[in-house]
């Protein structure tokens, strides 16, 4: 069984937790990851686009204005057009019964598509409509009415220019069908949904018992954390169309059914111009559609609700309630229509209206394509004004757009969610380079701690010198997916770095400590990490085989190498195997030493056999009252560097006779070897195992460069004139 509890153990090169190394060559980015995934280029697009409908006085469509006839000011200033185009729906539609209108056959790929493909679907002078249902909080009644509502329209009001597709939203957004014409389709899948798909999201209560209804219960659940929760829900899930949707330059218009939106918090105004941002980039206009219709309010509730607590029913109360409750719902829907374009339709039981609409808006129009010359990314609201030289027309175009954001403008709630997001991409971010490693040990039978050490290089991170400290803040995700699919394990922290600046941290890397526990398996591990000075950003991914010792004849676990011993920086850290008498073993997993330092091992074996030791045997002999000697384990080690076919050094045989970690049934090997007497040069590190009781052994070998000795520099020692340098014990 595995795990899901990630145990976090944190170290850092010097004070906070992390730890600052020598700078030395690394391992490249991504190993063992060719041809999964490549380093992501990305280009950003500034290109804004803005769909204009011009009308004469009599309210008939212009269709002849040119690029020059236009000027398009942003906030006042004068925008130089780059791009025009005009879009004539209505000649597919008129274009007489020699085409093949309705055939089933025009459509394509958009939603479906993965995420990097090209879409195939041909959308030159047709006119996309989305029907996009919000189940998730509709009654029975409100789902057949939407579903008879689309019905109406496409067997009697569809035209021939339209392709529409159908999503849904109920426990799981889902993609019905994608973008077609095809009559028959349509009504097939729309009589498909059914009124049972909208339980299960309605909104609850707020704490409050005055004007609630009567339950019997004691006390009235608050709800609140599940409303902002429901609300960033749809939100979300019209964001996640857009990316979609925004692969055709066409304008798309998306009719949304729904019974209102609450919002309830400041992150509910962050989902809202997330969305109304990402809808305007795609060329997305929603048409917002309140299925609840004409609605009643009586001061007692409807008739089958239960009486109220309270007054409200008496005094008015409740009856205003239910107007500003429904007034705030029909609010988001108003403001997602009216900032990408569209229009809402509320308080209406004739649902035609929004169709008619949206083929009016869309039967032919021009698109305007312009790049700012404001080069602020501040996320403000631009708003936008298009005229034309002909005193005679009238212009319909949204009032404006949301700028983007880099970086320094986006608030707390909007640089999480960009971590979450970089971790579900699946091209990595290498603004920031970022290395790994990871080691396994046992804790029992089915379960192991997978130690990990992320390496970022100081260079890389902006440090902000301040009070004779450089300080500097990073933000970690990262998470271990079970056959690269299930999660079962993920990790989030925010490290803050203040270093004395004498340390020269610039020269060094930064390394962070984790771990997670996990049963025997195969494993995913990605990991993002962001410095927050400019918000650039570095990914690293792998895979790790967790073998089943139980399986093998000697059971050992990873090798780790080290130059270096530190303070545990948590008191707590039980579960970590490397952390001992209060230090932690730092992995250095570039495996580079240099000549002046001691090369520290670290390895465990596991349920070693018993029997008896002739060691012991003979001195029983010798000391004749001393008590027999029982059965005790023998485990020998050493340790070999190698070159080619020639040994070069091998250090003295350590023989254990206890279990170090009883618990664990662990023998643990901890092993310092000064590197001072060999010769700079790449070498195959070979440790030896040998259980002499049971007959089996194991010879593992690792890679291990010693590289030039390099002369200090006066900042590298300290006052006293001594180099820096932590020893520790061997066993």
């Amino acid at each position: 069984m595995n795990m899901p509890l990630p145990r976090k153990i944190f170290s850092i090169l010097a004070v906070a937790g992390l730890l600052l190394q020598a700078t030395v060559p690394v391992i490249a980015q991504q190993s063992g990851q060719a041809g999964i995934n490549e380093p992501r280029i990305q280009v950003s697009s500034e290109l804004v686009l803005v769909n204009v409908v011009a009308h004469d006085k009599k309210g008939n469509l212009v269709r002849d204005l040119k690029k020059g006839d236009f000027t398009l000011l942003e906030d006042g200033k004068k925008q130089e057009i780059a791009t025009f185009d005009f879009e004539n729906v209505d000649e597919l539609a008129t274009a007489g019964p020699a085409e093949a209108a309705v055939s089933g056959v025009a459509g394509g790929t958009l939603l479906s598509a993965r995420k990097q493909a090209e879409p195939s679907l041909d959308a030159r002078d047709r006119r996309l409509i989305l029907l996009f249902f919000d189940f998730s909080a509709m009654d029975s009644e409100q789902i057949d009415l939407s579903v008879d509502a689309a019905k109406k329209f496409v067997d009697t009001k569809m035209q021939p220019a339209d392709l529409m597709a159908l999503v849904s939203l109920a426990t799981n957004m889902r993609v019905d069908l994608d973008f077609t014409d095809d009559k028959s389709k349509l009504l097939a899948t729309l009589t498909a949904f059914n009124s049972g798909q909208g339980q299960g999201f309605e909104n609850g209560s707020t704490g409050g018992a005055e004007g609630a209804a009567e339950t019997s219960g004691a006390f009235s659940a608050d709800d609140t954390d599940f409303n902002t929760f429901n609300a960033d829900r749809k939100l979300l899930a019209l964001q996640s169309l857009m990316q979609a949707l925004g692969k055709l330059p066409q304008k798309k218009s998306l009719i949304y059914f729904s019974n209102g939106i609450s919002q309830s918090g400041a992150d509910n105004q962050s989902a809202l111009r997330a969305t109304t941002a990402a809808a305007v980039r795609a060329n997305v206009s929603i048409y917002s559609l309140d299925i609840r219709g004409l609605q009643a309010f009586p001061p007692g509730g409807e008739a089958q609700s239960a009486s109220l607590h309270g007054q409200s029913a008496y005094s008015g109360q409740s009856v205003l309630n239910d107007l500003s409750g429904n007034a705030a719902s029909q609010e988001t829907l108003a403001t997602l229509s009216s900032d990408t374009g569209g229009k809402a339709f509320f308080d209406s039981n004739d649902f035609s209206g929004v169709f008619s609409q949206v083929q009016k808006d869309s039967s032919a129009y021009y698109v305007l394509g312009f790049t700012s010359n404001n080069p602020l990314k501040d996320g403000r609201f631009r708003r936008l004004k298009v005229q034309v030289h002909r005193t005679d027309l009238k212009l319909d175009f949204r009032a404006g757009y949301y700028a983007g954001r880099d970086f320094e403008h986006l608030n707390r709630a909007d640089r999480e969610q960009q971590l979450v997001d970089e971790l579900d991409t699946q091209l990595p971010r290498v603004d920031v380079p970022l290395y790994a490693g990871a080691a396994y040990f046992r804790q029992d039978d089915a379960h192991y701690y997978l130690a990990v050490a992320l390496v970022i290089p100081g260079s890389q991170i902006p440090f902000v010198t301040e009070k004779e400290k450089d300080n500097a803040t990073i933000d970690i995700i990262g998470e271990a997916l079970e056959g690269g699919k299930l999660r079962v394990g993920q990790l989030r922290d925010t490290v803050k770095l203040a270093v004395e600046s004498t340390q020269q941290v610039r020269r060094k890397n930064v390394q962070y400590n984790t771990g997670f526990v996990l049963a025997p398996g195969s494993y995913h591990l990605k990991f993002i990490v962001r410095e927050n000075q400019s918000g650039r950003m570095g990914s690293f991914e792998t895979d790790v085989q967790i073998p089943d010792l139980r399986k093998t004849p000697l059971k050992m676990s990873s090798v780790v190498l080290s130059s270096l011993r530190a303070p545990a920086a948590n008191k707590k850290n039980g579960a970590n195997p490397l952390v001992r008498d209060q230090l932690e073993l730092v992995p250095n997993i570039t495996h580079v030493f240099a000549p002046d330092q001691h090369l520290y091992l670290q390895y465990e074996v596991y349920d070693a056999a018993k029997g008896k030791n002739p060691a012991l045997l003979g001195a029983n002999v010798q000391n004749r009252t001393a008590k027999p000697a029982k059965d005790s384990i023998r485990v020998f080690t050493s340790i070999e560097f190698l070159q080619g076919a020639t040994k070069i050094y091998e250090s003295k045989p350590v023989v254990a006779n206890e279990v170090t970690a009883p618990d664990r049934k662990a023998v643990i090997f901890q092993m310092d070897l000064p590197l001072e007497a060999l010769k700079p040069g790449l070498y195959l590190c070979q440790v030896n195992v040998i259980d002499d009781v049971a007959g089996s052994f194991t010879f593992p070998r690792l890679p291990l460069l010693i590289r030039e000795w390099a002369p200090r520099k006066p900042a590298d020692y300290r006052p006293d004139g001594n180099v820096p340098r932590q020893r520790g014990d061997s066993k």
